[in-house]
């Protein structure tokens, strides 16, 4: 979902319009907006013939598992990683097609961006193209220099691999946040803070999932969950939790700071993305690397009150 008017190298960092690449080809005939999708699409069709992997989150490397201790982390995985709400603003396209299927934010959810990256790239192109941007059969395929026929054909067997691979009722439109929601979010916070295990595990729904790339164990249920947290903020650790509130993926999320208990500085460890269902937490996804807070505007260490 990148603005569709650049191009950015994933090596070397940096940005360019990509538009400059095929100046020369724009005659009028279509909308400068069709027209720069026309260059976006085929230089993404281009950098995934090119790719070697595509990136994941732990539910798609094995099942739920029961719980034990951790090891190490398998960072040799191309995990699927948050992105920060703050950047979206300026990229989401704020003016779909009247055939969009899907709102551009539930576009961005990380069960779908984790869902179309098992299609191939060319039904990948459709499904977006059709579905969240909002072309016709027609426009799309004029886009991908290929028929109707087979636009609607790609297009149907993309729509029913990612309804399999989505929960059920991940792709529904969801409303901002209601009052009980934002309880909800200050119940989590408060939990965490105190590192209160029964109060997190009250907050989950009867099938909450729990994940934390890079380690591939992903666990489903309050009590396997509360096996999990109850090891890891035992009392003999001496740690203490804060949470900053962000947003990633159009999810509420948060900075996940720890300290020993008498470090003066809180350490940026997790960025932590929720999902809600009514007023229980459906999901918690832990992407435990420091990196990621700078995308967020998060320091990677903050000072610690006496209090806390």
């Amino acid at each position: 979902m990148r603005n569709p008017a650049r191009r950015v190298d994933g090596d070397s960092g940096w940005s360019e319009p990509i538009a400059a690449v095929g100046l020369d080809s724009f005659e009028g005939r279509a909308s400068p907006r069709t027209w720069l999708y026309r260059i976006a699409t085929n230089v993404c069709l281009t950098a995934l013939a090119r790719a070697r992997t595509h990136r994941v989150l732990p539910e798609s490397q094995g099942p739920a598992v029961d719980f034990a201790p951790l090891g190490e982390g398998d960072r040799e995985i191309a995990w699927l990683e948050p992105y920060p709400d703050a950047a979206l603003d300026g990229i989401l396209d704020r003016a779909p097609g009247p055939e969009a299927h899907y709102e551009t934010r539930e576009a961005i959810r990380l069960g779908f961006i984790a869902a179309i990256q098992e299609l191939p790239s060319r039904q990948r192109a459709t499904l977006l193209l059709r579905d969240v941007l909002g072309f016709s059969a027609v426009e799309t395929a004029d886009l991908l220099g290929s028929s109707v026929a087979s636009v609607n054909s790609a297009l149907q067997r993309a729509r029913t691999t990612v309804g399999q691979l989505l929960p059920s009722g991940e792709t529904h439109t969801r409303p901002a946040l209601d009052d009980r929601q934002h309880a909800l979010l200050s119940r989590y916070v408060r939990a965490w803070e105190a590192s209160d295990v029964e109060a997190f595990i009250a907050l989950l729904k009867e099938d909450a999932v729990w994940t934390m790339p890079p380690w591939r164990q992903w666990f489903i249920g309050p009590e396997t969950i509360r096996a999990f947290i109850s090891w890891a903020w035992r009392p003999e650790r001496g740690r203490r939790q804060h949470l900053v509130p962000t947003a990633a993926n159009g999810l509420p999320a948060f900075g996940y700071y720890r300290a020993q208990r008498e470090d003066p500085q809180w350490r940026a460890f997790a960025i932590q993305v929720l999902t809600l269902h009514d007023d229980t937490i459906a999901s918690v996804t832990n992407f435990v690397d420091s990196r990621l807070f700078a995308g967020f505007g998060l320091p990677p260490v903050l000072p610690r009150t006496p209090d806390r």
